[in-house]
């Protein structure tokens, strides 16, 4: 930084900032539409917001989406992956400089933690690890680590014989797949199946992701698998970016998972509707903050090809 150069500003995000923080996130080379305000506004009334932007004069340098926490603050537990968002400009003596405003800001505020999740590489239009060497510098410790399952599109591995068999059951009994509009009866089947194999249910409420998908047309889709007299066997929701198709949802009824409709369906989408996609992400297979694998989930996205990339989470004391 030359003398003549102004120092970095931090300012924490205003309602009002809405537009040159979207546009922001538009031309970012790491950010996604799940970074956009109207993503974010969903789960508004969960999270005390505490996002940060930093400017050089006029200019926006980078973005922080993050809330509050005790003693702290997030980036972010309501989004799959955050951290500093960045634009082509980016170099990795500026998010030094980023850092240690922003830490420097923080700590003035009274902040003494940041809860810090990256963004894995897949996402990224461009290289943008800048900030793992910060995290490194300012002697962040790695809490969690997450494994995603995916494949590189352009050298997609073999799937295993048994997904291709389950496939070809699925077509035998006259199984269809396709893009569908009906996520109500999607949602249905999701949540007795969340709540039947796992006793959990799912993140969105049935409002928030039509509200989304409505919001996202192009980004969030429903693929379904149905039987010869329609009935709903099985689905998919993908959310997808510029590099990536991200499964998001999966699920099927008994008779889904004996006739194979999610392996009829899973090849559909790799063989045909994401083809030329960059990536193929199948999503986490880790619980208890990473420690557990759940092996038969993993085996599952192995069986069609996907390899780990991992997804880290840092904490930071200020």
């Amino acid at each position: 930084m030359t003398k003549n150069t102004p120092e970095l500003q931090v300012e924490l995000y205003k309602d009002t900032s809405a537009s040159a923080w979207d546009d922001f996130v538009e031309a970012s080379k790491n950010a996604t539409f799940l970074h956009k305000r109207r993503y974010m506004r969903y789960h508004a009334d969960r999270f005390e917001d505490a996002s940060l932007m930093l400017r050089r004069g006029s200019e926006i340098v980078a973005i922080l989406p993050a809330h509050t926490t005790e003693g702290g603050i997030a980036s972010h537990n309501g989004l799959t992956y955050g951290g500093f968002l960045v634009s082509e400009r980016m170099t990795t003596p500026l998010m030094l400089e980023v850092f240690g405003t922003a830490l420097g800001w923080l700590s003035r505020q009274g902040v003494r933690k940041v809860h810090y999740k990256t963004i894995p590489h897949i996402y990224h239009r461009l290289p943008a690890e800048e900030d793992r060497y910060a995290l490194f510098r300012h002697d962040a410790v790695l809490v969690r680590r997450d494994l995603l399952s995916t494949i590189d599109m352009a050298r997609r591995p073999m799937p295993q014989e048994r997904r291709r068999r389950g496939a070809a059951k699925a077509l035998q009994k006259g199984v269809t797949v396709q893009e569908d509009a009906d996520w109500e009866g999607f949602w249905q089947l999701l949540e007795k199946h969340l709540a039947a194999r796992y006793h959990t249910r799912p993140v969105h409420s049935i409002l928030e992701i039509r509200h989304l998908q409505v919001s996202f047309p192009r980004s969030i889709r429903l693929f379904t698998a149905r039987g010869p007299l329609r009935a709903l066997l099985g689905g998919v929701v993908i959310y997808e970016t510029d590099e990536v198709a991200h499964l998001q949802y999966a699920a099927a009824t008994a008779e889904g998972f004996a006739c194979g409709c999610l392996d009829r369906l899973f090849l559909h989408l790799l063989d045909e509707v994401f083809l030329a996609k960059r990536w193929f992400d199948f999503g986490n297979s880790t619980e208890l903050e990473g420690r557990w694998l759940n092996d038969g989930l993993i085996n599952q996205k192995e069986g069609f090809g996907g390899r780990a990339v991992a997804h880290d989470y840092y904490e930071i004391a200020v």
